[in-house]
C-alpha cells in the first residue's frame, strides 16, 4: 500500500492533469521552481503549508480535496484507475507489475 505522502503526490498530479496543466505551468502559477512539484507528485518531499494553500488556489480546490482518497475504494474506479496508470509505465516496470500479480494471486 502507497503512503500517505504518496498519496497525497497522485493525488496532485491527478487534478493538475484534469486541469490540463503541465508541472511547469502550475510551478509558474505558485511561483516555485518546477522540480518542487514533481517532488511532491512523486512522493519524494511533502509540502509545507504556504505551499499548499498557493497549490490549492492554483488548482482551485479546496485543501482537503488533495486528502480525499475515497475515489480509490469502488471497483469500477479502481478498474479505471489501474488501466490508466499502467498505460502510462514503461515495459520494466509492466513486467515487475505482471509478476508481482502472479505471485500475489
Amino acid at each position: 500500500m502507497k503512503s500517505s505522502i504518496q498519496l497525497f503526490g497522485k493525488k496532485i498530479k491527478e487534478i493538475r492533469k484534469r486541469q490540463g496543466l503541465t508541472q511547469e505551468k502550475l510551478s509558474e502559477i505558485m511561483e516555485v521552481d518546477p522540480k518542487t512539484i514533481n517532488r511532491l507528485e512523486n512522493g519524494y518531499s511533502f509540502i509545507t503549508y504556504e505551499n499548499l494553500e498557493k497549490l490549492a488556489n492554483a488548482l482551485n480546490v479546496e485543501i482537503k480535496d488533495f486528502f480525499d482518497f475515497q475515489h480509490l475504494n469502488n471497483k469500477e474506479t479502481l478498474q479505471k484507475y489501474i488501466i490508466k496508470t499502467t498505460k502510462e509505465l514503461p515495459t520494466a516496470k509492466l513486467q515487475k507489475l505482471a509478476k508481482f500479480i502472479r505471485d500475489y494471486l
